[in-house]
């Protein structure tokens, strides 16, 4: 039991460091999609923690609130869609795809619109700094967005009124590199080029109330 125990203790350390681990590897990838360190670390981390729960049900009958199952990582890239998986030659799909989107919006008054925006501004804003009014109709929706980390959900606010909007899908050749595209380009990281594949269109309407559809009856 004695050894049973120490072995329990050790599996439980490696879970600790492999989540310490797993925690610099996120930060340290600061968002970035497929990140192999980050990758390798979460592979670790299961690993360390399918372990840990198989130790404990055996000592004591118990188990952990973690279900995961052990990952071979020789075979991780291949059964979870890794890199390995992306470069396979025989991928039916090697392509990039790219969602375009566009929504519109009406703003019944510029002044609400502009005291919405300057109280997200404060709420992200340290109490000892004062922060600088919001100047326009572009920058108080742009401070909205910021505030919602880029969702267009963070639109959806008294404000501003939803119009007709389009949501494009297409397959593409290579991704957009936004260093090609001046700062104020409103059309070329959107313009479709000869290679692109269209796969779908969504076309969004705002949602009506039933009594407002009575009415315009």
């Amino acid at each position: 039991m004695t050894d049973q125990h120490g072995e329990l203790e050790a599996a439980l350390e490696r879970v600790i460091e492999s989540a310490r681990t797993h925690l610099a590897a996120v930060r340290a990838g600061d968002g970035r999609i497929d990140d192999d360190d980050v990758w390798q670390a979460y592979v670790e981390l299961n690993n360390a923690s399918s372990d840990y729960d198989q130790r404990l049900l055996a000592a004591y009958g118990e188990v952990t609130p973690w279900d995961v199952e052990s990952i071979d990582p020789d075979e991780a890239d291949e059964r979870f869609g890794g890199a390995g998986a992306l470069a396979d030659a025989d991928d039916p799909h090697p392509r990039v795809i790219s969602v375009r989107q566009r929504r519109d919006y009406r703003v019944p008054s510029v002044a609400a619109l502009i005291r919405a925006a300057e109280a997200a501004r404060r709420e992200g804003t340290p109490e000892e700094d004062e922060p600088a009014p919001v100047e326009g109709v572009g920058e108080a929706v742009l401070e909205l967005l910021q505030s919602g980390d880029g969702s267009l959900s963070a639109l959806d606010v008294p404000e501003l009124e939803p119009l007709d909007g389009v949501v494009m899908v297409s397959e593409v050749a290579s991704p957009v590199d936004l260093e090609a595209f001046d700062d104020d380009d409103p059309v070329g990281p959107f313009q479709p080029t000869g290679d692109d594949r269209l796969i779908g269109r969504l076309d969004e309407h705002p949602f009506v109330e039933a009594d407002e559809v009575g009415q315009a009856r």
